[in-house]
């Protein structure tokens, strides 16, 4: 945002004197130079390039010196810019990577993902800006990820980066076998195939209580329902309720079946239907009690949708100050001024010298 202004206006008024003067030395240009009888035939005579350049010396002359008046006003040129102290929200993520996100029902950029793949990338452009969200560049955030255990995978941060980094290690839970093909981590896998929802709020209940932001918000968001942990979501509500942290949970899928990969016998990869439960009533009650917002999202679209609510709902508050810096622009005018009085002075001296 660019601005004009004279540091010493009160020179603009020598512009009335030299307007005037000038205007009065096209007019003597103008005066009988010779008398004659009758001037009728030289009206006929072609009007050559020298004469027209020579009716045009003395407005040389008037916008040379206008621009040195100009000059010694001191034009200033502005650049505005806006000073923001910003005071952000603080958010703690909470990432289902529990087995049932593994089904393969979320379109992202044209092909099949899992849902925990397009839950990172619709959370990516959350937190980033892209897409049509704004960003969170001021905003505290921190990331939980739970299956049949809650895990807090990165501290409250506004290097969004590392966050990045961080959320591109999680994944879903896989079988590890040993030189014999034998899983190894059956029971671990099996435990972490589980959903321990209310744990997982309790952890980032824990983190945010002692944020100092004023707005503290948890954005959970899972496909499944209640199945592991020591604390039930209800009672992890109302302790949410407690801190004055709101809740806004998110179902990914629906109740139903879902495609899922498998092996077949011959060691094919292919999708089988399996069924998948989503405990809205549970993931509304959180959200209820917490004067927060439950939403449903289907597919990739509608996530995103649910992403850009929640980013019209938390604003950062924001105080600005317009400061402006100018720097000075006379130097030109005053160079460009003077070419244009020496132009018209050699001009007039040699060229065009008129006798008197």
């Amino acid at each position: 945002m660019n601005g004009l202004r004279f540091q010493d206006p009160l020179w603009l008024l020598l512009l009335i004197p030299v307007v005037g003067l000038g205007l009065l030395a096209v007019r003597r240009q103008r005066r009988i130079a010779v008398l004659y009888s009758n001037v009728e035939l030289l009206r006929g005579l072609p009007v050559t390039l020298a004469q027209r350049v020579r009716r045009v010396l003395p407005w040389i002359r008037i916008f040379g010196m206008a621009l040195i008046v100009v000059a010694l006003a001191r034009p200033q040129r502005g650049r505005a810019e806006f000073r923001i102290r910003a005071e952000g929200i603080s958010i703690e993520m909470c990432i289902d990577r529990s087995g049932s996100m593994q089904a393969l029902d979320f379109p992202v950029d044209g092909r099949r993902v899992n849902r925990l793949e397009a839950v990172k990338h619709v959370f990516r452009e959350f937190v980033t800006g892209a897409r049509g969200f704004r960003g969170r560049p001021d905003d505290m955030i921190g990331l939980v990820v739970f299956g049949g255990f809650a895990d807090a995978k990165c501290p409250l941060t506004l290097d969004h980066g590392t966050l990045i980094q961080v959320l591109e290690t999680v994944k879903i839970p896989e079988p590890i076998t040993d030189g014999q093909g034998r899983v190894i981590n059956e029971r671990l896998l099996q435990e972490e195939q589980a959903t321990a929802i209310g744990d997982a709020v309790a952890v980032a209940v824990d983190r945010l209580k002692d944020a100092k932001s004023k707005s503290k918000i948890i954005v959970l968001l899972s496909d499944g329902e209640n199945t592991a942990g020591v604390i039930t979501p209800t009672e992890a509500a109302e302790t949410a309720a407690e801190f004055g942290i709101r809740i806004y949970s998110i179902g990914v899928g629906s109740t139903g079946t879902a495609p899922f990969p498998t092996v077949d016998l011959f060691g094919r990869e292919v999708l089988q239907a399996r069924p998948v439960r989503l405990d809205e009533a549970a993931l509304t009650e959180l959200a209820q009690k917490t004067n927060g917002r439950y939403f449903n999202a289907q597919n990739t679209e509608a996530l995103q949708q649910v992403y850009s609510e929640i980013d019209r709902l938390e604003k950062t508050e924001t105080e600005g100050r317009l400061y402006t810096e100018y720097r000075e622009i006379f130097q030109m005018l005053m160079l460009l001024g003077l070419i244009c009085l020496c132009l018209e002075i050699v001009l007039t001296s040699t060229r065009f010298r008129s006798l008197p």
